[in-house]
């Protein structure tokens, strides 16, 4: 056994290594130390230098940890049990996969494979998972996640073979499959009295479920199961259907014209999952729906109006500028043109855009464009003819021109941009401009993007202003708003992840107006975060949800847009860890 001492100068060492190390497994690269002027040993930090709001988001939990998977005991590694390789394998996918990857070949994070984790060996992984990195690599044992038994069962961990999730075809799609009820057997109109265009689609994350709200009685209309975690709602171009996909990978059809809208059609498309998205084009309206996986790496394109699949396709593939092979290439998110037959895929490791033409899915034309690594969420512009999307680890927005299918411009922003669908407004000085958040800091990247009347402004940040710290998520704005909404919901700080800033767009110089949602929506105890702005139709109100615990109240805040009063607030026992929320009319539309 370790001694204590042995063990913290071994920690010293670690920590100095990797503080020091140019390109190794655990450490970016950093200057080495000036000649003549050996590198100080500092004692470990409690905290590694990132932000816990990039933590949290980043070592999010998967679906996979409850698959089956096959376990290859390596002979050169350390031993484990069944059982202690089964728990490992479950604390790997609930906090690590998300930054290293389900095959631990390295995501957002660095690789852990054998031929790497096998040469540090075990009593140097305990220190690198018990301290965390300079790197980024949070202090999981020194934090309290994870017990020192845990800690040391991880280390053993990741010396195996990393067992593999089963692949997921068209034959285990088709196995869950179901048509609840056929299109022929559907209302032929609309058969309930309730303004389709003002319906909100609310998560209910950790119940599997979404709540169809009715937004001009702000009264519950049914809420439909669904999978887990539904990570978004889309409507259809026809706005009668809303589909939903859950981190479980499962895909959810809801008729919004039954007599009570529920659900037709679900089937599964993967294992884990974040995107989906349906055909817009005029006269292609509720004939596709395209849903992107997380794994397998694949984006399956179905039938609208039944969720039949009919064409999956594979992204993995090599990345942009160092051209390596990635085997788990996520689809992130997904977009559909307005204007053309097209879906817009973007693969998040290999950094590649794809326009994928719908007209003929049996000759599929996809147009691959090279952006940057890490693509994640992003959205149109005001004429929806460019798409913005955030390069997250990368710190940079890619802009794509739809309309010639073409990269236009990669923009250096902050830390880890994370806009959700973006804003859109006027600025006072510059035109039209596209704004986003950052989950590293608490700055929001102003850009502008009219090439055509404000030229000498478009594709570069215009404006960089200060909101009240890094961890948000969603920004938001409407067309008949003078307000820019960002919110703050994974910030470490309860008072800022409990509140809202609110900008004056014609006064951006000047501070936000902090707004307590939280403490107006009266709930007890919990971490009541405060989470994604969303209009209604009219753009007057703005919906919040406060999203505490699953055994803690949540609630709906709305405030009027024009006063930011308080105008409502939304219980019921049924309202459990609610996120997201989608209005029908913005969201087919793509108002924001």
């Amino acid at each position: 056994m370790t001694s204590k001492h042995a063990y913290s100068t071994l920690a010293l060492a670690v920590l100095a290594a990797l503080s020091l190390a140019t390109g190794t497994a655990f450490a970016q690269d950093k200057p080495a130390a000036k000649e003549g002027k050996p590198a100080a040993q500092a004692p470990a930090k409690k905290k590694p230098p990132v932000s816990d709001a990039e933590i949290r988001y980043q070592a999010g939990g998967s679906p996979l940890a409850k698959e089956d998977m096959h376990q290859d005991m390596n002979p050169k590694a350390p031993q484990m049990s069944k059982a202690e390789f089964d728990r490992a394998r479950q604390i790997y996918f609930e906090r690590c996969a998300g930054c290293h990857g389900v095959l631990r070949k390295g995501a957002t994070g660095k690789p852990l494979t054998p031929d790497i984790t096998l040469a540090r060996g075990t009593e140097y992984l305990k220190v690198f998972i018990n301290y965390g990195s300079p790197a980024g690599m949070p202090n999981w044992g020194t934090a309290g996640e994870i017990t020192p038994q845990e800690v040391d069962m991880m280390a053993r961990y990741i010396q195996q073979t990393p067992p593999q999730p089963p692949e997921w075809g068209l034959a285990q799609m088709k196995g869950t499959w179901k048509v609840v009820v056929p299109p022929e057997k559907r209302p032929k109109k609309q058969e309930n009295k309730f303004n389709i265009d003002n319906i909100f689609a609310t998560t209910l994350r950790d119940t599997g479920e979404v709540a169809l709200i009715d937004g001009d009685t702000k009264q519950i209309i049914n809420i439909v199961k669904t999978g887990y975690a539904v990570h978004i709602s889309r409507t259809s171009g026809s706005k009668r259907y809303v589909y939903t996909i859950g981190r479980d990978g499962r895909l959810n059809l809801i008729d919004l014209w039954m007599e009570k809208p529920d659900n037709v059609a679900e089937v599964r498309i993967g294992l884990e999952a974040r995107s989906v998205e349906t055909s817009r084009a005029k006269g292609w309206e509720d004939k596709y729906a395209i849903a992107g996986a997380y794994w397998p790496p694949q984006y399956v394109i179905m039938k609208g109006d039944t969720l039949e699949p009919l064409k999956i396709v594979a992204t993995r593939g090599m990345t942009v500028g160092d051209q390596e092979y990635h085997p788990e290439p996520r689809v992130a998110s997904i977009v559909g043109s307005h204007s053309k037959p097209e879906f817009v895929v973007n693969v998040k490791e290999t950094g590649k855009i794809l326009l994928i033409d719908y007209r003929d899915i049996a000759n599929l034309k996809v147009t691959e464009i090279e952006a940057a690594k890490f693509l994640h969420d992003g959205g149109w512009d005001s004429t929806k003819r460019y798409f913005l999307v955030a390069a997250n680890q990368s710190h940079k927005i890619a802009v794509v021109d739809s309309k010639e299918g073409k990269l236009v411009k990669l923009i250096d922003v902050d830390k880890i941009p994370h806009p959700g669908r973006g804003a859109n407004f006027k600025h006072p000085k510059f035109g039209p401009v596209w704004a986003t958040g950052h989950l590293g800091s608490a700055k929001i990247a102003i850009i502008g993007t009219d090439p055509d009347k404000n030229k000498q402004h478009a594709w570069k940040v215009v404006q960089m202003i200060d909101g009240q710290g890094g961890g948000n998520l969603f920004i938001k704005t409407h067309p008949k708003s003078k307000n820019l909404w960002v919110d703050t919901p994974l910030n470490p700080d309860a008072k800022i992840s409990q509140s809202i800033a609110v900008f004056d767009i014609n006064a951006l110089d000047k501070k936000p107006e902090i707004l307590p949602i939280a403490e107006w929506a009266k709930l007890g105890e919990g971490a009541k975060r405060v989470v994604q702005p969303e209009y209604n139709k009219a753009g007057d109100e703005v919906w919040f949800a406060v999203w505490s615990a699953k055994n803690q109240e949540s609630a709906l805040v709305v405030v009027d847009d024009k006063t930011r009063k308080l105008k409502a607030v939304i219980k019921d026992p049924k309202i459990i860890t609610p996120t997201g929320h989608f209005n029908v009319y913005n969201t087919t539309h793509d108002i924001y």
